[in-house]
């Protein structure tokens, strides 16, 4: 039976290698962790698939703003033409 410092030590190692990978990696790695530290992996799994939903989640709200900034940027133009058809300044 391992000591708990040396246990310690093995999960906080599965946890840095498993928050460097990305993707599908992630899974595996923490399968991996799974078989190789039990129940402490599971807590380490947890706090790296949120730190995947973070990084889409992110992403997803980065293209959702810049679909938003585009929109808004083309009805300004709108506008700007129906003002100089008017006659007046954008």
């Amino acid at each position: 039976m391992q000591n708990p410092p040396r246990k310690l030590a093995a999960v906080a190692v599965v946890l840095a290698t498993a928050l460097m990978l990305q993707g599908c990696l992630v899974g595996a790695v923490v399968g991996t962790a799974g078989a190789i530290v039990g129940g402490a992996a599971q807590a380490t799994g947890a706090v790296v698939g949120a730190g995947v939903d973070a990084v889409t989640t992110s992403d997803e709200e980065t293209k959702a703003r810049r679909e938003r900034e585009q929109r808004e940027y083309e009805r300004e133009q709108r506008r700007c033409e129906q003002r100089q058809r008017q006659g007046r300044d954008c």
